[in-house]
């Protein structure tokens, strides 16, 4: 081999090697940027009953997709239906009682008006006697009638009187029973309305006992199996909701007061650095991370670090949401200018739909 020749070799082998240590160096971030470190996350969503019961039906397994609405879990209702089918027969014989009271009404009615009627009766004959006494005590002392007749008038008198009291107790009495007649009716209509509110509370835990996915996700944890009896609250399934999905980073004090809320931010994830997502910023922490417990230089006060939360677009994330998975982790890059461009491999770039 000649000398020149391996002169060309070694500066072709340099060459290389520059090349490549150029590439391997992380690159320079241009004025009016920022970069942090951090992982993928989305808000976690627990699927459990309101009520204790028995699982009936689990529809999905871990790492399965779910819709908005769609059924995933269902409870067991046995009894619940069992509670308001007693429900519905205490509410039909609160029906059956308004039925029996209202007519108990009638009849009180129907008595009060024969008893008002009989005392008007008496009250018309106490009259009639009193006149007709009236007449006799003019006539008995000139000896026109006998005076048999004058104490037979007022015997009739006090006899009429004391049948007025009679049929005035008699009418009160009715009105009476007319007062508890409708107290009944009241009273059954308040029975017929509690059972049917104890209908609708039972009908809402029945209509709960199906559990259905509040948003677009995927399950995460599936810790519960059909059989097993849950308490109230309890987890059948973790879900992530798939439409919010965010980094969260840390930025020190210098440069977290530089960022807006709503500033761009580029997320390069390291099992996917081809890719460049975007995302904004909608969070930035009010109290610093990793404080000192005493800090009085500003040299400590530099040191603190502040949490950002940077949001994935929503529609974005529906347009790939198999590939979303949480826990990855990567950088951000958040634009501290909103005038600063940036560079070519910090343009978007995103997977074929």
């Amino acid at each position: 081999m000649t000398r020149r020749l391996q002169v060309a070799i070694v500066v072709i082998v340099a060459t290389l090697g520059v090349v490549t240590w150029w590439f391997l160096q992380p690159k320079q971030l241009p004025e009016g940027f920022a970069q942090a470190n951090g992982r993928i996350e989305a808000t976690e969503i627990d699927i459990s009953p309101k009520i204790p019961a028995r699982i009936r039906e689990i529809h999905k397994d871990e790492g399965d997709l779910v819709a908005a609405r769609e059924t995933i879990v269902v409870m067991d209702t046995d009894a619940l239906q069992a509670r308001r089918r007693e429900a519905e027969a205490r509410a039909q014989r609160a029906r059956s009682s308004i039925v029996t009271a209202e007519s108990r009404v009638r009849q009180a009615e129907a008595d009060k008006a024969a008893a008002a009627a009989l005392t008007l009766q008496r009250e018309a004959e106490l009259d009639a006697a009193r006149r007709h006494l009236a007449r006799s005590q003019k006539l008995a002392p000139r000896g026109v009638l006998p005076e048999q007749t004058y104490d037979d008038d007022r015997a009739r008198v006090r006899g009429a009187e004391a049948a007025v009291s009679a049929a005035r107790a008699q009418e009160a009495a009715a009105d009476a029973a007319l007062a508890t007649a409708r107290s009944e009716v009241l009273g059954a209509q308040a029975e017929l309305e509690a059972a049917g509110a104890t209908i609708e509370r039972i009908q809402a835990d029945i209509d709960d006992s199906t559990l259905w996915s509040p948003r677009d996700g995927r399950v995460q944890y599936r810790p519960a199996e059909p059989g097993e009896v849950m308490e109230a609250g309890g987890r059948v399934l973790n879900l992530i909701d798939l439409t919010d999905v965010y980094m969260t980073f840390f930025l020190p004090t210098a440069t977290a007061g530089r960022v807006a809320l709503g500033a761009e931010v580029r997320l390069v994830l390291d099992a996917a650095p081809q890719w460049v997502i975007p995302a904004r910023v909608t969070y930035v922490s009010d109290v610093a991370q990793f404080t000192p417990k005493t800090v009085e230089t500003e040299e400590e006060r530099l040191k603190l670090m502040f949490r950002i939360k940077a949001n994935i677009d929503p529609a974005g994330l529906r347009k790939h949401m198999s590939m979303v998975k949480t826990g990855l982790p990567g950088m951000a890059y958040v634009q501290l200018d909103s005038q600063a461009e940036w560079p070519p491999e910090l343009q978007v770039r995103l997977p074929p739909e």
